[in-house]
Parts: structure tokens; sequence; C-alpha cells
């Protein structure tokens, strides 16, 4: 994996070999209608919603966040 590149040590040629290069994978990739993509991830949060957190809520005994009773105490 390449590291992090600097654009403004690139030149203008290198830009546009990367502009280039990122059509070439983004011409390849399938589209796809938006109301198609909306219904298919409706289906899908719909289908996990019992398992949803943000849904459902946490359950008290397992909630990391709770207040605990007495406070805290500073040693």
């Amino acid at each position: 994996m390449p590291g992090v590149i600097n654009m403004d040590e690139l030149t203008d040629v290198d830009k546009a070999e990367m502009e280039r290069d990122q059509k070439k994978i983004e011409v390849k990739l399938e589209r796809w209608l938006t109301s198609k993509c909306c219904t298919e991830f409706m289906e899908a949060v719909q289908a996990g919603v019992e398992e949803d957190t943000l849904v459902k809520g946490i359950a008290e005994d397992k909630n990391p966040f709770k207040e605990l009773k007495g406070g805290c105490v500073v040693c």
C-alpha cells in the first residue's frame, strides 16, 4: 500500500495522471439507480432492526456508560 502523497509536491502532469487512473477505476464500476439502492438499503436496515442498538437501546445491565450510584471515589 502506498504511503501518504503530498499533493503540493506533485507536478500538474502527476496530478493529471492520478486523476486519469482514478477515472479508469470508476468507469468500470457498476452503476445502480438511486431508487434501487435506497430500497435495498432500507430492507437491509429493517432486517437488522431487532439487533440494532441505536433502535432498541442498551440493556441497563450491559451499559458501560450508566451512572453509578454513590458517585466515584478519588484515592
